[in-house]
């Protein structure tokens, strides 16, 4: 069963997901959402987005949620619902098909292989996999920022700052290409400035979990890690606690973690969720972006899929170097010019050492 929740957005008035005052409509199955829609929507330009759990998180799920306020911006009768759960997803997909909405958002990579499976089934509804890695058929697409660039970046700043020449991550998923990624790159853009540094890596079970993750980053920290990063949803929230708690820096996924402990965190990879949903949606109306993958970087033009923040007007914290701070801008050139390119594999985004 999935929580359906509905709010009022004026048109033209952009909020951040957190800003939003949800109001709970009605406990129903995946299928069932409320429109968010004016009268009068054209019932063409339905969307949908699926959410794997809290839009209250401060993390992922908040990020996909302004993907809900950006295409209704647009014009576009929007429905969501959080909390879908793997075994739901492709029912929950086929029941917001057959009700007429035509662009349908799952806002994890986990929808990619029930997208693939239902979207033949649904061949003129455009299907996006938020955060996933490949397109399928004709009209399954998946869209994703370039996780490469934005984990080099952080591996750069974390080996400057360390003083023990051990860094830390904390993560979910194994083994998914974003998370591989990510975490392949943090390692590398560490080394990248630091050869010796070392870098220790913990999967754990749940994105959502803070206490696990939480419990991960103090054995980071006890090993002797001054600086954590990671990859996950509420859990980030144990991540950004244990280094507030021991006295060390890490970074976050959005600028409520800076709130949380500004001390503690340097900057935050925020996600553009928004700004590649609302640009995938204007594709999907025009026929446009078909089985494709589209990649969002430093090197793209108009939407980059992601960017750092501090807070809403800074992008580092001031505690930082001014060295360390033309180390990262001098990174960030090289990337958006395209002069740096960077592969990652799975053993680079191996757990441990």
């Amino acid at each position: 069963m999935i929580r359906i929740r509905v709010l009022n957005i004026k048109k033209g008035v952009g909020r951040s997901a957190e800003s939003e005052r949800p109001r709970f409509v009605a406990v129903l199955s995946c299928a069932l959402a409320m429109s968010l829609a004016p009268l009068g929507a054209l019932a063409q330009d339905k969307a949908a987005v699926l959410l794997p759990g809290s839009i209250n998180d401060q993390s992922w799920n908040a990020q996909g949620y302004a993907g809900v306020v950006s295409l209704k911006e647009k014009g576009w009768d929007v429905a969501y619902s959080e909390n879908v759960q793997p075994a739901d997803m492709a029912q929950a997909l086929q029941d917001y098909a057959r009700k007429g909405y035509t662009l349908i958002i799952g806002h994890t990579g986990r929808f990619l292989s029930p997208m693939q499976l239902v979207g033949v089934k649904f061949p003129k509804t455009t299907f996006i996999v938020g955060s996933g890695n490949a397109g399928s058929g004709k009209n399954v697409a998946s869209i994703d920022f370039d996780n490469t660039q934005f984990g080099y970046l952080i591996g750069v700043m974390a080996a400057r700052m360390s003083k023990t020449g051990k860094i830390g991550s904390v993560n979910g998923l194994e083994g998914l290409p974003n998370v591989v990624a990510q975490v392949g790159a943090y390692r590398k853009g560490a080394k990248s400035v630091n050869p010796d540094i070392q870098v220790k890596v913990i999967y754990v079970q749940d994105m959502e979990d803070a206490a696990a993750a939480k419990e991960a980053a103090l054995s980071l920290i006890a090993w002797g890690a001054d600086y954590l990063s990671g990859k996950l949803n509420a859990g980030q929230l144990g991540i950004i606690q244990a280094a507030k708690e021991k006295g060390i820096h890490a970074n976050g996924r959005s600028v409520e973690d800076t709130a949380i402990a500004p001390d503690t965190v340097l900057t935050n990879i925020v996600e553009k969720w928004g700004d590649m949903y609302a640009a995938a949606g204007d594709e999907a109306k025009t026929g446009t972006l078909g089985g494709k993958f589209e990649l969002y970087g430093l090197n793209s033009k108009g939407c980059t899929g992601a960017e750092l923040l501090y807070a809403k007007d800074k992008e580092l914290n001031p505690a930082i170097p001014q060295d360390v701070v033309d180390e990262i801008q001098a990174v960030k050139k090289k990337f958006a010019s395209g002069e740096l390119k960077i592969s990652v594999t799975k053993d680079d985004a191996r757990g441990g050492i």
